[in-house]
């Protein structure tokens, strides 16, 4: 069952929201030759604490770290460990914080130093993707509206979009009703409505969609072995335009 959020639920995730972003932002700032992605998970881990808050992933069906780091054709769910961070990777950094009883949740890829301009490419179309289908999360569309937007950016552009992982929704529980696929017809789904909170998470392989699954249980790889990107934020869908509990601001590249 889809959730309509109140005024008071609203603030606390908004307030989720806030650290998510900064614990996102702080992680990019990380993402430098050298690092370990396992220095990335720790500083994030006590950055989150230190708010107030607890990282949503940490043990979420047994996951056993607060962010999700996965390197160049690694998609989503990589597990952060003794990984030396080189130049010329790119890097996924997917993060969420619980705290008054409600999660914030968001994700981005970025450069590694100086990386090529294929690789930038795709990581702002990948971007540029999540803000084609923020257009239609007005009151009045319909869930694939958002979802189709997605695909037909990502898909002019050259790319796929993965179809085996989707958005959600989100508040009391990482994830919720309704699920967000980043592809699909046009007009289908619930009607969006105003205290809707969305995970709008557009993941895109620079070749074919298809997808490996690696032996840890978690780690999800392009088939082909070529890159991909991730980007989302939580939304709030509101009266008017929607609104980013997830700022933005600092991942656009």
């Amino acid at each position: 069952m889809i959730t309509l959020k109140s005024a008071h639920e609203i603030e606390a995730m908004r307030l989720a929201g806030k650290i998510t972003a900064a614990a996102r932002a702080l992680a990019r700032e990380m993402v430098k030759p050298g690092v370990t992605t396992q220095q990335i998970d720790k500083a994030v881990f006590h950055f989150i604490r230190e708010q107030g808050a607890i990282p949503s992933f940490l043990h979420y069906n047994g996951y056993p770290a607060s962010v999700c780091i996965s390197v160049n054709d690694e998609i989503i769910h990589g597990i952060p460990g003794k990984r030396v961070l080189r130049e010329g990777d790119i890097v996924s950094v997917d993060v969420g914080a619980y705290i008054g009883g409600y999660h914030g949740d968001c994700a981005g890829t970025y450069p590694c130093g100086q990386v090529s301009d294929e690789a930038l490419r795709l990581i702002r179309v990948t971007q540029d993707s999540f803000f084609e289908g923020l257009k239609f999360a007005r009151e009045g569309y319909r869930l694939s509206d958002i979802s189709h937007a997605v695909q037909t950016f990502v898909e002019a552009n050259g790319y796929s979009v993965v179809r085996e992982y989707v958005g959600h929704g989100i508040g009391r529980n990482m994830h919720e009703a309704p699920e967000v696929p980043n592809y699909g017809k046009p007009g289908h789904g619930p009607r969006l409505l105003r205290g809707m909170t969305l995970a709008v998470e557009p993941m895109v392989n620079a070749g074919t969609a298809a997808i490996k699954q690696m032996p840890d249980g978690w780690t999800v790889k392009t088939a082909d072995g070529k890159y991909a990107a991730h980007y989302e934020n939580t939304i709030l869908i509101t009266a008017g335009d929607p609104e980013l509990l997830t700022d933005p601001a600092e991942s656009l590249v």
